[in-house]
Order: structure tokens, then sequence, then C-alpha cells
């Protein structure tokens, strides 16, 4: 038999060009011959069902312990509340021991001369405010300025010649605190328009 004539030999395709398919190799949706599994098939396939079993393990034992560990820092953060709460409440209750100790000598004192109790109750009165005003409470009871439905609460409209409409005329109960922080607004009387 004769072998054919060869042509001239194709010049190399260029550095990083695609190279066209061989004709040994299968041709993409063309069916492929599989191989029975040998021995080594079977236990391929238990040793990758192994190494997924592990690899689902470590990622819920990682799981359980995240969820621990996110449990014992809510439980941490809970106690620091707490406490940060109760540390609160003592130094407020500290700060008011003062005034105790005052209307207690004030009361013991009631009987001798009632002009110097009530002298004793009004300064116990302003040491009590002052208390409240170093806390962040400050003291709200001015008249004359305009009503403001974030300090005031109305409790009466008055006919008033000599205020301009819609001022506090009287304030009744003092409010205490500014803003977002107000323990309670004043309770006040407001000019009425004419």
């Amino acid at each position: 038999m004769s072998i054919p004539p060869r042509g001239p030999e194709p010049d190399p395709p260029p550095e990083g060009a695609v190279q066209p398919p061989r004709g040994d190799l299968a041709q993409p949706g063309q069916p492929t011959e599989q191989a029975e599994p040998g021995p080594d098939g079977a236990t391929g396939t238990a040793a990758a069902d192994d190494e997924s079993s592990a690899a689902l393990r470590e990622a819920e034992d990682r799981w359980r312990r995240a969820l621990a560990d996110l449990d014992n820092l809510r439980k941490r953060h809970a106690r620091e509340l707490n406490g940060q709460a109760a540390a609160e409440r003592a130094r407020t209750a500290a700060a008011f021991l003062p005034v105790i100790d005052n209307l207690e000598l004030a009361l013991n004192h009631a009987a001798a001369d009632p002009g110097a109790i009530v002298e004793g109750v009004r300064a116990v009165r302003d040491q009590a405010v002052n208390v409240l005003e170093r806390l962040g409470y400050p003291r709200q009871a001015e008249s004359g300025v305009p009503f403001d439905p974030a300090r005031h609460e109305v409790v009466g409209v008055v006919q008033e010649p000599g205020a301009d409409p819609n001022t506090v005329v009287q304030v009744l109960r003092p409010g205490y605190g500014e803003a977002e922080r107000q323990l309670r607004p004043a309770a006040v009387t407001v000019a009425k328009r004419e």
C-alpha cells in the first residue's frame, strides 16, 4: 500500500492560541465509553463519602460552638447591663442621702422656731433641685416664656391682658429636664389668643 504524499507542514499556531482538538480526544457532545469501576472505584466513592461526612461533622461542630459562644456573649452582656443599672441606681440614691439627712434635721428642730423650719425646708428643697440638676435634669419653672409643647403641659388657658398670646402665665408644677432627657414637663397656664 502506498502512502499518499504529504503537503507542506502548516505553520505552527501563534503562542497562546487555542489548539484545534486532536482526533484521538473525545469531542464535546460525543458519547464516551465509561470504564467499569474496578475494585478501587468503590473505595474512591466511600472515601469521598467519609470526607464529606467528616466535613459535615466539622461544620456542625463549629456551628454548635458559635451558637454557644453567642449565648455566652448574650448572658455576659445582660449581666453587665444589670450591673451598670444597679450602679447607677446606687449613685442616684447616694446623691439624695444628704437631702434626707437635712429633712431629718429639720424635723428634729420642728418645735424650736417655726420660721427657721420654713427656711430649713426651703434649703432642703434647693438642695434636692441641685441634685437633680447634677444628674442632668435642671428645673424648668419660668413664666413669661413662649409656650413650648415639648417642655410644657397646658392645664389651663386664661385671659391675661398684659401677656402676649400663647405665653406661659403661671407655672403650677415645675418640670425637670430638657429635650429628650425630660423627667416631666412643666404644668402651666397659658395666655389665650384674643
